[in-house]
C-alpha cells in the first residue's frame, strides 16, 4: 500500500466519521453530561497537545528552553496580559535562554 492510498483512505474515513457526526440527534447533544464532557475533552486534547509540542522532540523527551518559555506565557496568561503580550514575550525568554552557552 502506498502512502496516496494511505492518505486517501484516511480521507474517506474522515469524511464518513463527519457524516456520522451529522446523524445525531440535537436532543442527544444538549444532555447536560454530553455537554460537560465534550468541554473537558476540548481541553484535556489542547494540554495534551501543549505537553506534547514542549517537551517531546520524536520519540525522546527534550527539557529545554521552551518549558521556561512555556512557564512565563502560563504566569502571564493567569495574570490575563493580552495574548499579543504572551507571545513575544515568550518568545524573547526563549531566545535569551537559548544564548546562554
Amino acid at each position: 500500500m502506498t502512502t496516496w492510498n494511505i492518505i486517501l483512505l484516511a480521507s474517506i474515513a474522515v469524511l464518513a466519521l463527519k457524516a456520522v457526526g451529522w446523524l445525531v440527534p440535537p436532543k442527544a447533544l444538549d444532555h447536560p453530561t454530553v455537554a460537560r464532557i465534550s468541554d473537558l475533552l476540548t481541553a484535556a486534547l489542547l494540554a495534551a497537545l501543549i505537553c506534547v509540542q514542549t517537551f517531546g522532540a520524536g520519540q525522546g523527551l527534550v527539557l529545554d528552553a521552551r518549558i521556561p518559555a512555556l512557564a512565563i506565557a502560563a504566569g502571564l496568561y493567569a495574570l490575563r496580559v493580552p495574548f499579543i503580550v504572551v507571545v513575544p514575550a515568550a518568545a524573547v525568554v526563549a531566545a535569551l535562554i537559548r544564548l546562554i552557552p
